[in-house]
């Protein structure tokens, strides 16, 4: 499964950004997707994600209420709508999946355990 992340770029605080994580090569409709970021000097955390049927999601405390994860499983497509985007949300967002999985692993992953694909990221500046 190849993973390519779109949409980054530079936004005022305030601001709002979607981005997409385009998938190619698998059966997409059976993959957790989750958004990682990665700031400078930080580590990596998640910062949301979505089991396969979309029945669950997880968002980091940091970004609830702001983001908002969906999928278009006919368009193999993740995306991450980011509203109200703040400084602090300056980072590196990846894309990745866990899967295929079955009907008893309909999950919202919280971590990168299990992570099977990556994309490379998209960046993400907002300035203040």
């Amino acid at each position: 499964v190849q993973l390519v992340e779109s949409g980054g770029g530079l936004v005022q605080a305030g601001g709002s950004l979607r981005l997409s994580c385009a998938a190619s090569g698998g059966n997409f409709s059976r993959l957790a997707m989750v958004w990682f970021r990665q700031a400078p000097g930080k580590e990596r955390e998640v910062a949301a994600s979505i089991s396969w049927s979309a029945g669950s999601s997880y968002y980091a405390d940091s970004v609830k209420g702001r983001f908002t994860v969906s999928r278009d499983n006919a368009k193999n497509t993740v995306y991450l709508q980011m509203n109200n985007l703040q400084p602090e949300d300056t980072a590196d967002y990846i894309c990745a999946a866990d899967g295929p999985l079955d009907d008893w692993s309909d999950y919202a992953p919280t971590t990168a355990f299990g992570m099977d694909y990556w994309g490379k990221g998209t960046l993400v500046t907002v300035s203040s």
